[in-house]
């Protein structure tokens, strides 16, 4: 089901569209579909599209400052922080989310809260022999946090089974509320299976990627790789956000 989740959403991606109209111009000999890739192609890499599909997800959830979250018994943050394993004694490799990391940290030694909890994201291709929490959970110890105030889930795969695995623990802990630390971006849909799974959670969304007060200038009508990625972003969380409320799973 998880490569199913990943490789379906490819072909209402951009790169995905692109492919379709070219075989699609390819197999009728028609000029018109080739044209639409362009469109798409040069619509889906520029910064203007990028920046307002994703700023718009980020929109959703607005900022916090540390000091103005309510306490809660514990704040939990999402995986995907990690990239490829290190062996012992080598710096982690951090991917662009490291600020779901700092933000969990910070709001344990402000004392917003108790716990710090990381989610136990074991994905079979990523040749990682613990789970991403248990190795986060090292990372923590190595800044301060004292180990009786970490925990980490049951082996999840994805942000559904990432919600129910933390409603388990907070029955089992006996929690009323936690702080939910995401990207911006990713937060809509965080936030919606975390309420299915009948968390109550306050939302503290991080690593947002829009300047929403930046003026628009020439330059954000010229093509970027990064953009395409953003855009692409955008996209796919759109269809997993939508695909749960429509399905209810």
């Amino acid at each position: 089901m998880l490569l199913l989740n990943k490789i379906l959403p490819l072909f209402v991606l951009p790169v995905g569209m692109v492919l379709l109209l070219l075989l699609f111009a390819w197999w009728t000999q028609r000029r018109w579909p080739v044209g639409m890739a362009i469109i798409v192609l040069y619509a889906g890499s520029t910064p203007y599209v990028s920046q307002r599909l994703i700023g718009w997800l980020e929109s959703r959830y607005p900022a916090v400052a540390v000091a103005g979250v309510e306490s809660a018994d514990a704040v939990v943050v999402l995986g995907g922080i990690l990239g490829p394993p290190v062996a012992l004694g080598f710096m982690p490799n951090w991917t662009e989310t490291i600020e779901r990391f700092e933000a969990g940290v910070a709001l344990v030694q402000s004392g917003k809260t108790r716990r710090l909890v990381f989610t136990g994201a074991r994905i079979k291709w990523a040749g990682r022999a613990t789970t991403e929490g248990e190795e986060l959970r090292k990372l923590a110890l190595a800044r301060g946090v004292a180990a009786e105030k970490i925990l980490v889930t049951r082996d999840i795969d994805n942000t559904a089974t990432e919600a129910i695995a933390v409603a388990a623990l907070m029955q089992q802990q006996g929690w009323r509320r936690i702080i939910l630390v995401t990207t911006g971006w990713h937060m809509p849909r965080a936030a919606h299976l975390f309420a299915r799974a009948g968390v109550n959670c306050l939302i503290f969304p991080v690593d947002f990627r829009s300047d929403r007060n930046r003026p628009v200038t020439a330059f954000d009508f010229i093509p970027k790789a990064e953009a395409w990625q953003l855009t692409e972003t955008a996209l796919r969380e759109c269809y997993g956000y939508a695909f749960y409320v429509v399905t209810g799973r």
